[in-house]
């Protein structure tokens, strides 16, 4: 019998870890209803999720042809806790940006937005 064998069950720090990295349920929840206007009103067609060790974005486009009009990016390690969501352009340029990502995505009027 092997010794070095272990069960494991709910590993937390396992499970933090993936909650990091990655929007939570909540803030995925948000993101999705906003997405969901948008393409009712006809101004987004598509989407996608890019992540990386500093950060998650969820990018927006008219066209699944085109390139995203914006990002909306969460930082895992931001330098400034203003800097821990962010609405960028698709050059990387900060649009907006928030502690917080409810009120970020409702005050932003994404029609003037560029």
């Amino acid at each position: 019998m092997n010794n070095n064998l272990r069960l494991i069950i709910n590993n937390i720090k396992d499970k933090k870890l993936e909650e990091k990295h990655f929007f939570e349920k909540e803030e995925l929840k948000i993101i999705l209803d906003l997405y969901a206007k948008m393409v009712s009103q006809g101004s987004w067609k598509d989407y996608g999720l890019s992540i990386s060790s500093k950060q998650i974005s969820f990018s927006v486009f008219k066209n699944s042809t085109e390139n995203a009009l914006y990002r909306i990016c969460k930082n895992f390690k931001p330098k400034n806790k203003n800097l821990k969501y962010l609405i960028t352009d698709i050059n990387g340029k900060i649009l907006k940006n928030s502690f917080e990502l409810e009120p970020l995505l409702k005050k932003t009027d994404w029609k003037k937005l560029t």
